[in-house]
């Protein structure tokens, strides 16, 4: 009965992040860290960073690998399931009756209203989620310096997945041999495993499963890098127009929760209802087998002093590429009175009143771009 009522626990947090999550990983991550550390308790800051760190070491959707990370340490394997279901269900329900209205209709209901109001909120969640991770996360001078370089690193260019590998690696081996006079063991890099592509004249639901497992092995980035997978497997194979992938991912970035619900879409232009579940299950199906041999490693990684250091640097670094990405988002986002007047708004009430949480300003950002939008 215990255990039940965690899981409801689990499908009830999990599903409320799957239909208010805007924004993409970096939001997904600050409304997740002020729900589980903040308001429940779940676990500890250091602990969610932690997790942070290790699924920056693997392929797959960081936000969505993160929700399975937290079930999995309040439920167990089965939390790992329910979490992950919970927070990639809404979206998938949302995408696929957009790819219904697009098949049939043509065209989509206009939505860029509601995108002008949400965006200037999502900025209040993850400065919040910044300063907050912030302070656990920068725990020495060497480690602010780690941080400072890969922000400047993210803000020149550099792929963030490179930015947080280097330096974890930098960081963790300078803390090691700070500490130890140990020989390094050996450390044997993790390497993804490449599947190579196979072109085929005609779709069935199997090779679509077969396309999104692919990516879903090997995807490392945002959306835009799921952008240029999703166009070498589909665009060049003849299977997709390229203006069809761009407004996918353009409905992947609207809905709420995992921006890889752009595989529902697509998965429904290829081939309809089935196609649409063969790629979602195809494209999501690796995250929940990473997660699960990964998440019981956790503790033995932060008992290593080696690996201890690695975690402490790509912690560090996922702050600052949080950072860039608000950086970017930011200049991207402000640019008319609207914007900076929804910001303000929702700043001033996220900051400034305790009982209300990061729903309530997603909330807000939509009901002040829509009135906008009304009254322009």
């Amino acid at each position: 009965m215990a255990k039940l009522n965690v899981l409801k626990e689990i499908a009830a947090v999990f599903l409320k992040l799957g239909l208010f999550a805007f924004g993409g990983p970096a939001a997904h991550i600050a409304m997740m860290e002020e729900e589980i550390v903040s308001r429940r308790g779940w676990m500890s800051r250091q602990h969610f960073l932690d997790l942070i760190g290790a699924t920056n070491l693997i392929p797959g959707p960081n936000s969505t690998e993160m929700t399975m990370h937290c079930g999995y340490e309040r439920g167990g394997r089965l939390g790992l399931f329910v979490a992950g279901f919970c927070f990639i269900f809404p979206a998938v329900c949302i995408t696929l009756f957009l790819a219904w209205i697009y098949v049939e209709y043509g065209s989509l209901p206009e939505i860029q209203p509601l995108i002008s109001g949400i965006l200037p909120a999502v900025l209040v969640i993850i400065a919040a989620a910044i300063l907050k991770l912030g302070k656990k996360a920068f725990k020495n001078l060497e480690l602010i310096v780690v941080g400072i370089v890969v922000l400047v690193a993210s803000l020149l260019g550099v792929n963030e997945i490179i930015a947080l590998l280097l330096g974890g690696l930098l960081g963790g081996l300078y803390f090691y041999f700070k500490s130890s006079t140990n020989r390094l063991a050996g450390v044997a890099p993790i390497l993804p495993i490449f599947l190579s592509s196979t072109i085929v004249a005609k779709l069935s639901t199997a090779k679509i499963f077969w396309t999104f497992l692919k990516v879903g092995s090997i995807l490392y980035g945002s959306g835009y890098v799921l952008f240029a997978y999703l166009d070498a497997e589909l665009v060049s194979n003849g299977w997709l127009s390229r203006p069809d992938l761009m407004e996918a991912i353009g409905i992947g970035q609207f809905t709420p929760g995992p921006v890889l619900s752009t595989a529902t879409f697509i998965g429904y232009q290829l081939g309809g209802f089935w196609g649409a579940l063969a790629a979602t299950t195809g494209i999501f199906l690796p995250s929940f087998i990473f997660v699960w041999i990964l998440n019981p490693l956790i503790p033995k990684m932060q008992r290593s002093r080696l690996l201890r250091g690695f975690l402490d640097s790509v912690n560090v670094a996922a702050v600052a590429v949080m950072i860039a990405v608000l950086i970017l988002m930011t200049r991207e986002t402000l640019v008319d009175i609207q914007s900076m007047v929804i910001v303000a708004i929702c700043g001033i009430l996220f900051f400034g009143f305790k009982r209300v949480n990061s729903v309530m300003v997603i909330i807000t950002g939509l009901i002040l771009g829509y009135l906008f939008y009304l009254f322009q």
